[in-house]
């Protein structure tokens, strides 16, 4: 895809296409992807720099080299070691907050997982809406090998492959392979590793043909309705949502292109 908006720095890349795909990489090969509190503020602003643009509509997590991502950084591990409780509840805090904003991006999100996952970076996963991985990928909640626990990323892991599941991953530090992932729920597609590339691809074009604005809310209705109570409060909040789009510009196009039997207005062929 033809880049034309670019922001680079030493272990975090950002580009956004023609299209309003934005792919964030993690640049860091030589150390796995690992991550520490600077490369936390980088991935924040980001995250919540696209979530302001509307002329993006997906953003793809990426990373180069063999890891997707081992999580902490050696060094800020060493770092944080000899921190007070105060300090550390501020670096988990900053931790915290990235992965919210990663979480409830209003864009859809899909991570492109290559290897291996480690950590802090099973929680990147969780966060996004679709997970496509290599059949060479593997992950692992590694905390208590070190005397820890997943805290910050519990609430977005146990969201992806619930709580049974956790209790055991948690506990165990298991590593598991790309095929169990699918299983927990964790990843949607497994492919071989050199039909990653295309398979992301596919999954961007398949949501570029449809309605922005609904694909948008189409998210934020998941989010909304999850775990609530089916009541009248919850059938009369989704009726509104339903009717409001029905007379909106997108929704009026797409019913139209669909009975005039052509191509609505917002669909590009990339």
């Amino acid at each position: 895809m033809d880049m034309t908006d670019n922001t680079t720095t030493a272990k975090v890349l950002c580009d956004i296409d023609r299209y309003g795909v934005a792919t964030v990489t993690l640049n860091n090969p030589d150390k796995h992807n690992a991550f520490d509190d600077g490369v936390i503020a980088e991935l924040s602003k980001i995250f919540m720099d696209l979530a302001d643009r509307q002329d993006v509509s997906i953003m793809v997590l990426a990373s180069t080299g063999k890891s997707f991502s081992a999580g902490a950084d050696l060094g800020w591990m060493k770092r944080m070691a000899s921190y007070s409780y105060e300090e550390n509840l501020s670096d988990a805090n900053a931790l915290a907050c990235m992965l919210k904003a990663l979480n409830f991006m209003p864009q859809t999100t899909i991570a492109k997982v290559q290897g291996a996952a480690f950590g802090g970076a099973v929680g990147l996963a969780s966060c996004c809406d679709i997970v496509i991985a290599s059949n060479k990928a593997s992950f692992c909640l590694s905390e208590v090998k070190l005397g820890l626990i997943p805290a910050t990323i519990s609430p977005y892991v146990i969201n992806a492959i619930g709580q049974k599941a956790c209790r055991r991953y948690f506990q165990t530090a298991e590593r598991f392979f790309s095929d169990k992932a699918q299983r927990l729920g964790l990843v949607d597609e497994v492919v071989n590793p050199e039909e990653l590339d295309e398979s992301v691809d596919a999954m961007v074009r398949t949501l570029l043909a449809n309605s922005p604005e609904a694909v948008k809310q189409a998210k934020q209705l998941a989010l909304d309705v999850a775990y609530q109570d089916i009541d009248n409060e919850l059938i009369n909040i989704t009726s509104e949502r339903i009717a409001s789009i029905r007379v909106s510009e997108q929704g009026q196009e797409g019913l139209s292109a669909f009975f005039e039997k052509r191509t609505p207005s917002w669909q590009q062929k990339p």
